[in-house]
């Protein structure tokens, strides 16, 4: 006689749930009465190294975007006439007499100089949240080793 063994590996679970022969409705019978899968898992460590390239070209993204805002936002406000609007307006506060209008105002809100401001801005962005997330990736890996990480429960969808 052989005894025979109750135990079954997971590989030798897949293997028959792979032949099990699915009903008229298309669900396999053991599919039928369990629900989704669950997994809990613990992220325990985040790699600096990809925080900082992710954030990095993350961050050039929205620097194009940013610039690109500005052009069209400087674009429209020159369209409507604000600037001159504004040039204007500055002549006629500042006139002493002599006949100056202020000139110095179309100089200050020039396209060149408004996107050459917008673009080192952005500038300063991208160097300082790619500096501040890959710090915090660094943070994060120190707690992590403190309380064990952020537990996180993966689920199948229906």
């Amino acid at each position: 006689m052989t005894a025979t063994s109750t135990t079954t590996t997971p590989a030798a679970n897949r293997a028959y749930r792979a032949r099990t022969v699915a009903p008229a409705g298309g669900e396999s019978v053991l599919g039928a009465r369990r629900g989704p899968r669950r997994a809990r898992l613990a992220i325990r460590r985040v790699d600096p190294w990809s925080v900082l390239k992710f954030t990095f070209v993350f961050s050039l993204a929205l620097l194009i975007v940013w610039v690109v805002a500005v052009s069209v936002l400087y674009a429209l406000l020159n369209f409507m006439g604000v600037f001159e609007s504004l040039q204007k307006t500055l002549g006629v506060l500042t006139d002493s007499g002599n006949g100056s209008t202020g000139g110095g105002l179309a100089d200050v809100f020039s396209f060149r100089r408004i996107l050459g401001w917008a673009a080192l801005i952005g500038a300063v962005n991208v160097l300082l949240s790619t500096a501040l997330s890959t710090l915090g990736a660094f943070l994060y890996n120190l707690c992590a080793e403190v309380a064990g990480g952020i537990e996180v429960t993966l689920t199948e969808r229906d």
